[in-house]
């Protein structure tokens, strides 16, 4: 049985990740820019940003209808669910890191580091232990078309944790130009982020995911980051890692998947340029794809990693 033409294999490990009968599926389409993909398997539904129409849209899984889901919507851009099943939101306009209660009231996380206010919070992770990760350069300030254009206060876009007992606020990750998708290997020893630096500095930030390993406490990272992979279309945005360790990242012509030990195991091409992807369904084993205008998914052979729910 032939493989859907948009999927590229090339190493011969992809072929198990793959469903060789599954096809690509557009879902929706009519947004300017799609970001931030979030799962909620309570609901079965699918929470993703439409960033410069300052709006949330969910996608409900069994009806297959897309709705507004927050707007005004702060021009929230990434999102994940926390240990409790609670989304976590990225504000570009609102400069923050929030969270919807169960009782859907905004909690702001973080909206400040050492006084200053945060540049513009783009992607975030929750890790096993309760600490949120998150991403902030300054897309979100650096015009009117995705937030609120400012003045960075901060001497740099890095990559903070969130204490999960306190709440400070913590530097982990400071040698990037504009760090942005973020996540976890399976085991949580190394932090994956992506640097999209190429944006502002052009070919002296390569276009590349990169490895830090964790110290022993969970907390900070250790050493020199390794260079995992550098995209060889436009660059790698938001991504996501399977039970395995493979990574799928958005890219310019797509989806691009990695083995854990960097190697380009195939393609899934799109006709737009991909910003992010999301695993989902009841099984972890849809992939969710936010094209700039459009949300596809395709189902796959592999299933999403992450911390198991309460």
């Amino acid at each position: 049985m032939a493989l859907d033409p948009a999927i590229e294999p090339l190493d011969k490990r992809f072929h198990r990740l793959v469903i060789h009968n599954a096809h690509i599926d557009q879902l929706w389409t009519g947004a300017r820019w799609t970001e931030g993909p979030v799962y909620v398997p309570a609901g079965r539904y699918l929470v993703f940003s439409d960033i410069p129409n300052d709006r949330t849209l969910r996608y409900d899984e069994l009806s297959g209808q897309v709705h507004t889901f927050e707007q005004p919507a702060r021009n929230q851009n990434g999102h994940c669910l926390d240990l409790e099943g609670r989304i976590v939101s990225c504000e570009h306009r609102g400069r923050a890191v929030s969270r919807i209660a169960h009782d859907g009231h905004r909690e702001v996380l973080a909206d400040s580091f050492q006084g200053k206010r945060l540049n513009s919070p783009n992607d975030v992770v929750v890790r096993s232990d309760g600490s949120v990760w998150f991403t902030d350069p300054t897309y979100g300030i650096d015009s009117e078309y995705e937030g609120d254009a400012a003045e960075s206060e901060l001497d740099g876009c890095h990559v903070y944790r969130i204490d999960p007992g306190d709440r400070s606020v913590t530097a982990v990750v400071t040698d990037m130009v504009r760090p942005n998708g973020l996540a976890f290997s399976p085991d949580e020893s190394i932090l994956y982020v992506a640097d999209t630096g190429i944006s502002h500095v052009g070919r002296k930030c390569p276009p590349d995911i990169r490895a830090y390993r964790l110290a022993a406490d969970g907390r900070t990272v250790n050493g020199e980051p390794q260079t995992f992979a550098t995209c060889d279309q436009g660059v790698f945005d938001g991504f996501r890692v399977d039970r395995a360790g493979n990574i799928w990242s958005s890219a310019g012509d797509g989806v691009h998947c990695f083995h854990p030990d960097g190697t380009l195991l195939g393609k899934i091409h799109l006709p737009e340029v991909v910003a992010n992807v999301e695993f989902g369904g009841p099984k972890r084993n849809r992939l969710y794809i936010c094209g700039t205008t459009s949300l596809y998914a395709m189902y796959l052979n592999a299933q999403g990693a992450g911390p198991a729910l309460v």
